[in-house]
């Protein structure tokens, strides 16, 4: 179960970094609503990765949520924000996956 609250933590960090790319061309009520839901996502992710680290090691859940947020943002930035594909970029995200994958197969 907690490795589960880790991967919504994490997806929850990828929200909230979504929420600061939409706010940064929003104005107005439209980017309190984004700042806001960058909070909401923000406090939930957090509360979500100090849960986990009760029963996972610190180091590798730290690792796997910021592996998740890291990776998750740059598909967002792809595919929502219009950002760069090249080779070099998509391997690297893709090795990030399998380490992460592979911290998940190394630990309790």
């Amino acid at each position: 179960m907690n490795w589960i609250l880790l991967i919504i933590a994490g997806l929850f960090e990828v929200a909230f970094a979504a929420c600061l790319g939409k706010a940064k061309s929003a104005t107005g009520n439209e980017a309190i609503l984004w700042y806001a839901g960058f909070l909401v996502c923000l406090a939930i992710s957090m509360i979500l990765l100090v849960k986990v680290t009760r029963e996972l090691p610190i180091g590798t859940a730290y690792a796997v949520w910021t592996g998740i947020g890291a990776v998750g943002t740059a598909l967002i930035g792809i595919l929502v924000f219009n950002e760069p594909t090249g080779f070099w970029r998509l391997f690297f995200i893709g090795t990030l996956i399998a380490s992460i994958v592979g911290l998940k197969f190394v630990s309790n």
